[in-house]
């Protein structure tokens, strides 16, 4: 959540076997897993499966992630005492 604008690198099989990899800005790429993870879970539901409660953590996980990154992210960056002695 705190880099939304990130590019991730994705496997994405063709075919069965041939495998491409492309980049995915994080945003699409978390879009798609939470929307993956919130049909499993009504899927869960809809079939009486007990096994339904993993695919909602996920999602609760997810959320609270979401509520949460904004307040724990660092607001300030502090000096980097080494790099001005060790660098070259």
């Amino acid at each position: 959540m705190l880099f939304l604008f990130a590019r991730v690198l994705t496997l994405v099989p063709i075919v069965f076997f041939f495998v491409r990899v492309i980049e995915v800005p994080a945003m699409l790429y978390l879009g798609i897993w939470l929307l993956l993870q919130l049909v499993s879970g009504m899927l869960a539901l809809a079939a009486g499966e007990a096994g339904g409660v993993a695919w909602w953590a996920h999602v609760g996980g997810f959320a609270l992630g979401a509520v949460l990154a904004p307040l724990v992210r660092r607001r300030w960056s502090y000096p980097r005492r080494w790099q001005a002695e060790y660098a070259p």
